[in-house]
């Protein structure tokens, strides 16, 4: 009995798994960073003091494919630290991805005055410090001036480092962020390994 052409050529075979498995790897990979998590890195001061240039952080991405497995948009909490694609981003001249927090929520009303935040809204009517129970303090006071209430289906975000023109955010040219542009919750800071925590 004749051996088939691929035990004649041992060669051949391992070249094939090897294409195989490289394929399965690219695929696997690419699902992953699609509805798993993804890694981004943290570029300049706006989120100091709770993050810095060069951390290494692991975005969640569970929540957001949920939602869209439920045909629903992803709405964050208020307060947590978000990663989302910059709506105003111009190649070579914008940062792509963007990493700040949750001040405000769809249809909500949100106030800057003498450097402190004030979201209003139908549960809060006379009105709620976004920043109350933060663990990460953010820099204060807030400079500029704000008066919005955030379209629906769009959120309001800020820097933790939020004196003078240290963050580019909602309040200072970035405007609302629309749902559909947050990439994920911050899980995981991996990187540096001293300063390894969750968000």
């Amino acid at each position: 009995m004749e051996a088939s052409f691929l035990t004649r050529h041992p060669f051949l075979k391992d070249a094939i798994n090897i294409v195989i498995f490289v394929i399965l790897v690219v695929i696997g990979t690419t699902l992953v960073n699609s509805f798993v998590f993804r890694s981004f890195n943290v570029v300049g001061p706006s989120m100091q003091p709770t993050m810095a240039t060069g951390d290494r952080l692991i975005v969640n991405r569970l929540p957001v494919t949920l939602a869209q497995l439920q045909n629903t948009a992803y709405i964050p909490e208020r307060g947590e630290v978000i990663v989302f694609e910059n709506p105003r981003f111009n190649q070579g001249l914008d940062d792509e991805y963007i990493v700040k927090r949750v001040i405000g929520l769809p249809g909500e009303r949100v106030v800057l005055d003498n450097g402190v935040f004030t979201v209003y809204n139908e549960e809060n009517p006379d009105g709620i410090n976004p920043d109350e129970g933060i663990a990460d303090t953010p820099a204060r006071p807030a400079t500029g001036a704000v008066d919005v209430v955030v379209p629906m289906n769009e959120l309001f975000v800020v820097g933790d480092n939020r004196v003078g023109n240290s963050s580019y955010d909602s309040r200072s040219g970035l405007g609302t962020i629309p749902l559909y542009d947050v990439v994920g919750p911050v899980g995981l800071r991996v990187f540096p390994f001293t300063e390894v925590r969750s968000f």
